[in-house]
């Protein structure tokens, strides 16, 4: 799914008429024993509590594709299994919330797979979106409606305790200690399925939400949903990172990481307007590096090291390996914050036979917000 396909989902859940026809949740311990069952008809809930979930759903599709938002796809032996994952979801879809057995099986799969220290509320929701006809100007014409998207969302949302304070007391009229409740949290972790892709139902595919996504994700989403998770966000720059470093070895220079940071936002910057997030393979590193003035020498010892620490065919995110506001250089001692569209300020010199960072300055030049009168 892409942002567009992302956004049309994601206004669906309104304060009113939206087209939730139920929700199901199961509230489960620190000790993993399920507490607190609800099944309801969503518009049979009090406004105020719908309003709350309402802000639960749209937070679980919120963020950025590839980073909190990741795309997956059933492996086909997953989809060839008679009791594969895909066909349990596609039951629950099916089923519209309304089969008890399916809704206790989901709940014990999400309680042996869910890694998390403390109580959580497992929520689902069934709807069924007549999907509008676009005309060439990107018009919905609601009356003009061919398929209907049946799907699940579901949120995972930890429950914590509230802090504790003092309170006003209005019946008493009296300051005094305030009663700690437990409180549901934004979601930590979700999914949509199936997929909304090329506006239409793709059972094939589902969205994965993650807040901060990390190694227990990666079992988490095999083991619950039967999908491989790609490389985590942060893992995908350090690994990156790694990459480029034992790749150029003694080469890896200042022109060159510079080159590479502004090749890189180059990219990022060209796609602005693309609803599909950039994603670079082996192939388009390899160019990117090319391009930023990495010997041809160095390219075998680079598509080894790809190969060994991401693979043959899993991609990178642009967007996760590169910051378009931050070009930051740092030593143990000093840490220095560049504009990244002035790196040119920014060279690396040996002067009296010490390798040095030698920054252009002009006549503005503060020093713990001091203006120097003179800084030469």
């Amino acid at each position: 799914m892409n942002k567009t396909e992302i956004a049309e989902i994601k206004k669906l859940f309104k304060k009113e008429d939206n087209g939730i026809t139920r929700i199901c949740g199961c509230y489960v311990d620190a000790e993993k024993n399920k507490r607190v069952e609800l099944k309801e008809a969503f518009y049979s809930l009090p406004d105020e509590e719908i309003f709350k979930y309402v802000d639960i759903f749209r937070k679980t599709l919120s963020g950025t594709i590839g980073r909190t938002l990741i795309n997956m796809e059933f492996p086909v032996e997953e989809e060839m299994k008679e009791d594969g994952k895909q066909k349990f979801l596609l039951d629950i879809v099916k089923s519209k919330l309304e089969n008890n057995d399916l809704l206790d099986r989901f709940y014990d799969m999400v309680i042996d797979s869910y890694e998390y220290t403390g109580n959580y509320f497992i929520i689902l929701i069934h709807d069924a979106y007549d999907i509008p006809s676009v005309t060439a100007d990107g018009v919905e014409n609601f009356d003009a409606s061919d398929y209907v998207y049946d799907f699940v969302l579901c949120s995972i949302c930890p429950v914590k305790l509230s802090k504790a304070g003092l309170c006003y007391n209005p019946e008493k009229n009296n300051i005094e200690d305030c009663i700690r409740d437990w409180l549901v949290q934004p979601p930590e972790n979700g999914f949509l399925f199936p997929a909304f892709n090329d506006r239409n139902t793709d059972i094939h595919s589902l969205l994965y939400f993650a807040k901060n996504a990390d190694e227990d994700d990666i079992h988490f989403c095999y083991d619950l949903l039967g999908c491989t998770l790609p490389i985590p966000a942060k893992e995908q720059k350090e690994t990156f990172h790694t990459i480029v470093e034992q790749s150029l070895g003694n080469t890896c220079d200042y022109e060159v990481v510079k080159n590479i940071h502004e090749n890189l936002n180059e990219i990022i910057t060209d796609n602005k307007e693309n609803p599909e997030p950039v994603e670079l393979g082996k192939e388009d590193v390899k160019k990117l590096l090319a391009s930023s003035g990495v010997p041809e020498e160095k390219m075998d010892v680079f598509e080894e090291k790809f190969t060994e620490n991401i693979g043959e065919t899993q991609r990178l995110i642009a967007d996760n390996i590169a910051n378009v506001r931050k070009f930051e250089l740092k030593t143990p001692d000093v840490t220095i914050q560049v504009n990244p569209e002035r790196t040119d300020l920014v060279e690396t010199k040996v002067i009296d036979g010490i390798p040095c960072i030698v920054i252009e300055c002009n006549d503005q030049v503060e020093v713990n917000g001091i203006r120097i009168a003179n800084p030469i």
